[in-house]
């Protein structure tokens, strides 16, 4: 027999690390099947599954390997561009803005960040301050060399006074400090986008 493992509605906030809001969003649009039972929703852990792995963001940390996707994507939903040297911060953000409806790219620094704005057109800059090699304030004015009115958000766990001032001086959308929450960086994407 198959396993029938059936989530509440607060297991999969916590499982996905979303708010109320978006799961509701998700199951009007049809993204994700729930169950009505009285007053409640339930969710069959499989199929919450099964989206998650349909949504898992394109990308990796080869530049060099070509995207799965042609440069003029067909989609109309706003490309995001995450770069961040730490993958769990990554993994958090793509899973995040994916399930927001967002197509996310990730990057592990800023070298193949840049590589990436080269070849595809984003919408959004989502940038770590602090990573080896390229710092966030360098890939975020190399990357408004490409694009000069590109969003971008920062993040970062080691705020300074000069660092903010700086961004600012670049025109930054956002700028969010470690630890963050997820309505903090859904909130900051819709503003800077200007949702």
């Amino acid at each position: 027999m198959m396993d029938e493992t059936f989530l509440t509605t607060e297991e999969v906030l916590e499982y996905l690390q979303v708010n109320l809001r978006t799961v509701y969003r998700l199951i009007k649009a049809g993204k994700i099947p729930a169950v009505r039972v009285g007053r409640q929703w339930r969710f069959r852990k499989r199929d919450i599954d099964a989206w998650l792995d349909s949504q898992r963001p394109r990308g990796g940390s080869r530049a060099a390997a070509a995207p799965a996707r042609p440069a003029a994507a067909t989609s109309t939903r706003p490309r995001v561009l995450v770069v961040d040297d730490e993958a769990s911060i990554r993994d958090l953000l793509a899973k995040t803005l994916a399930l927001a409806e967002y197509d996310v790219d990730v990057a592990p620094d800023g070298r193949s960040a840049l590589e990436r704005m080269r070849l595809y057109p984003y919408d959004l800059l989502i940038a770590d301050l602090k990573m080896p090699g390229m710092d966030g304030l360098t890939v975020i004015r190399e990357a408004k060399r490409y694009k000069a009115d590109l969003p971008v958000i920062i993040i970062t766990g080691f705020s300074t006074e000069s660092s903010a001032i700086e961004a600012v001086n670049l025109g930054v959308a956002g700028y969010l400090t470690k630890p963050f929450r997820v309505p903090q960086v859904l909130a900051a994407a819709a503003k800077a986008l200007g949702e």
